[in-house]
């Protein structure tokens, strides 16, 4: 338990996102990884430890064989409370909302039962709001199931605990086998668990963060979601054509408070504010083309290229306020993705899932919505998100869900702080958005409604 213990507050993250991530040990043989990651009290996440993969059982002695079973069941345990701890949080607010709700729906009735004592216009307007509200209702009641789910799983690693704990004391008490079964199987549901909390519908988004005022009024600034553990570099891309320079700043630290940073010179120079840093490598779009470039900065060299066939370019089928943007790559838990428009599709929005090494299109979805009437848009678990406009008010009001092809409007405030947003993007390790306002750098936590169906678990 000793080098359980020294090697759990090595490799323990506090990230802003759930994102889980492969930790490698300091000696590659004893085979330690990371499988699980919730949040704690304050919303970050926490990623945890378990013992040393299951292949090393069969060539170990039976006590050490229960030892790591032990060990395992014990670092789940940590999981689970952590898991606990943020549900607890958040049935805490779902019953407050619950109660209000409620509390509204009883209003509702009784301005109902006298509603020739109210002003019409009073009445039409709580009642459309209480429309509006009653479906959030049977949600609020799965999310409670959730919370007993969790507090069974609880349950379920303590009593593992505490077999174990005797079967090593009179060896042979209990069946191994039987007990290594019933870890695994806990281990799988809790794994299925974690992964879909790692993901949600967006349903708030939180006041602009201003992290830094440079650059001119268009822009892009990024960082990698799948860079490896204490990589924080930022990179920064001032304009939105005619330009080939990116700047790398080592840490965000560096980014706000200093000017010190490295200079990148790409082969070509970018269109639009729609470049995106994945894996240490940048996609960007060609100017006056509809080629999309992968640049690897360790090589500082072309890994591919590709043609987005039929995307309009050169400000054909470009965001509302301009800048070249025809063609937007992002990323969100699900991998690389392309959101543009076609003559083919009438000038409304595509979505297309590329392939990050070869940029070729994996699937594609059309959807109903001029992409020139869209102020900006972004991916979160495979749902696009687009705002109304990049000036003024500004909210987040039309959603299509890739998983089911459907699509819905909502109605979500996104603060335009300074007042002209010509780049927003997601970041799926920070779990948070990225943009580019009027010569300001902001950020913005989003906040994601999860519902774990344990019928599937």
């Amino acid at each position: 338990m000793q080098r359980v213990n020294k090697l759990l507050s090595l490799v323990v993250l506090v990230l802003m996102g759930t994102e889980l991530t492969q930790v490698l040990p300091a000696n590659p043989e004893e085979s330690w990884q990371v499988y699980s990651s919730a949040q704690d009290s304050e919303g970050r996440c926490v990623c945890t430890v378990v013992a040393p993969q299951q292949t090393m059982c069969s060539r170990d002695a039976r006590t050490k064989q229960l030892r790591q079973l032990l060990e395992k069941v014990q670092n789940m345990t940590q999981s689970i409370q952590v898991l606990d701890q943020r549900t607890q949080r958040d049935l805490q607010y779902v019953v407050k909302m619950e109660d209000q709700l409620r509390g509204l729906e009883t209003k509702f009735r009784q301005v109902e039962e006298n509603h020739k004592q109210n002003i019409a216009k009073q009445y039409k307007a709580i009642k459309a709001k209480m429309a509006e509200l009653r479906p959030l209702i049977p949600v609020l009641e799965e999310y409670k199931a959730d919370a007993r789910l969790v507090q069974q799983f609880k349950e379920e690693v303590q009593n593992l605990t505490s077999s174990l704990s005797l079967l090593q004391q009179e060896m042979g008490a209990y069946d191994y086998d039987d007990l290594h079964s019933r870890v695994v199987n806990l281990e799988e549901r809790l794994r299925a668990c974690m992964q879909k909390l790692a993901c949600g519908k967006l349903t708030g988004i939180s006041d602009a963060i201003t992290i830094k005022i440079s650059g001119s009024r268009f822009g892009s600034w990024m960082t990698d979601p799948l860079a490896p553990e204490g990589d924080t570099r930022v990179w920064y891309m001032d304009g939105y054509h005619n330009n080939r320079f990116v700047r790398e700043y080592k840490s965000m630290a560096d980014f706000m408070t200093s000017d010190n940073f490295t200079s990148h010179r790409l082969p070509h120079p970018w269109s639009g504010t729609g470049q995106v840093v994945y894996n240490g490598s940048i996609y960007f779009n060609k100017f006056q083309s509809n080629m999309i470039i992968k640049f690897d900065f360790k090589t500082s060299a072309i890994s591919k290229s590709q043609r987005l066939d039929n995307a309009g370019f050169s400000n054909t089928y470009h965001y509302a306020w301009g800048g070249h943007s025809d063609i937007d790559l992002m990323v969100d838990e699900g991998g690389l993705w392309a959101v543009y428009a076609t003559n083919q599709n009438a000038g409304n929005i595509v979505i297309s899932k590329l392939h990050p090494l070869t940029l070729h299109i994996m699937q594609s979805w059309t959807t109903n919505h001029p992409r020139r009437s869209a102020g900006e848009s972004f991916m979160i678990c495979g749902t696009l998100y687009v705002t109304n406009g990049y000036s003024g008010g500004t909210k987040v009001y039309y959603a299509y869900h890739t998983n089911s092809s459907t699509y819905e409007y909502i109605d979500i405030v996104l603060q335009n702080k300074y007042s002209h947003i010509s780049m927003l993007d997601y970041n799926p390790r920070d779990r948070a958005l990225y943009a580019w306002n009027n010569g300001h750098q902001v950020l913005y936590n989003v906040t994601l409604f999860h519902v774990i169906r344990s019928e599937q678990l």
